[in-house]
């Protein structure tokens, strides 16, 4: 089995984290590992597969995020992901939202160790590549402390090495997913403590991460990062990471000149068919920060969804920057 180095991740992100993002994160990031959107058993065993599997060879490294609990269903995903060539699956025991908990996955699973640690034992006969667990530190009145602890160490002696801890509680009710990524306090020392009692584990730390300086501090107590929202909203992030976290070396320099690198992919894609602004909306944090960011957002906001819309409107509107 191959090791992945987890020090740097990039969080599954719904309806943001699509092969478009990753290939343009990947264009920034030589090593950091991507991971999908959350995909359901259901639309893989039932759905477009190529559609929810389908990806870029060089997105690479790149992992399956999957929502489900059925130990043979998820068995049967994971032996799927591994034959389109993903590096890593992981399961989603994070999500709280409402639509999650009626297919009985996400964050609801922090309740039912036992039924996860069969998800990946029965996932880990069928594949070679890593699974993964992606959980918070608890829900609605589980105890932090015991709770985690039961939680990763039942799952850990059916085979897990990695477990993504999101640093907050969800509370699955009262609280919408976007209130739950802000409001349940964020508790890194307990993910801290979690690395302490379980040394041999691999543990990795997610919510609220925004600096590379946050991520080195982090990883003083840690084996890894994972970065969600930030990386999407200032992607530029990414293209720090291959020399500060990794100690190699940076591929871009200059911001229009990773835009002009990305522009065979997205003429290739438009090419097939794809509108302009399933693409560009990534794209729309790449000047943050800089002046005329406003300008080049606006541009491509207005103009992207019309049918004309090519690379051109993007290098009009990376000319609004300074």
């Amino acid at each position: 089995m191959k090791k992945l180095n987890r020090k740097f991740t990039v969080a599954p992100m719904l309806d943001w984290t699509d092969k478009h993002c990753r290939y343009f994160h990947r264009l920034l990031t030589r090593q950091a590992i991507l991971y999908t959107e959350m995909v359901t058993t259901g639309a893989i065993l039932h759905g477009d597969r190529d559609r929810h599997l389908g990806f870029n060879a060089a997105e690479h490294p790149v992992a399956l995020q999957l929502g489900g609990s059925e130990p043979q269903e998820m068995a049967e995903c994971a032996r799927i992901a591994e034959g389109y060539g993903y590096d890593e699956v992981n399961i989603n025991v994070g999500c709280p939202s409402e639509r999650v908990q009626k297919g009985a996955f996400g964050a609801c699973l922090m309740a039912e160790p036992e039924l996860i640690a069969e998800c990946v034992s029965a996932m880990q006969a069928a594949v070679r590549i890593p699974v993964t667990v992606k959980n918070r530190i608890g829900i609605d009145e589980q105890d932090e402390e015991a709770g985690l602890s039961r939680f990763v160490s039942t799952v850990a002696d059916a085979g897990c090495c990695t477990f993504i801890v999101h640093a907050r509680k969800a509370w699955l009710k009262g609280l919408s997913p976007k209130e739950n990524r802000e409001i349940p306090p964020l508790r890194y020392e307990r993910v801290y403590q979690l690395k302490q009692e379980f040394p041999s584990l691999e543990i990795i730390i997610n919510g609220g991460i925004t600096t590379l300086e946050q991520c080195q501090q982090h990883l003083q107590h840690v084996d890894g990062v994972m970065v969600g929202r930030e990386a999407y909203h200032n992607p530029w992030l990414l293209a720090q990471v291959d020399a500060q976290i990794y100690g190699g070396e940076t591929v871009f320099h200059d911001r229009k000149a990773a835009l002009e690198a990305l522009l065979p992919y997205v003429q290739a894609q438009l090419d097939a068919g794809a509108p302009l602004n399933h693409l560009s909306r990534h794209l729309l944090g790449l000047f943050q920060g800089m002046p005329g960011a406003r300008g080049w957002r606006r541009l491509i906001s207005e103009n992207a969804h019309k049918p004309e819309a090519g690379i051109h409107l993007l290098r009009q509107a990376a000319a609004k920057i300074a």
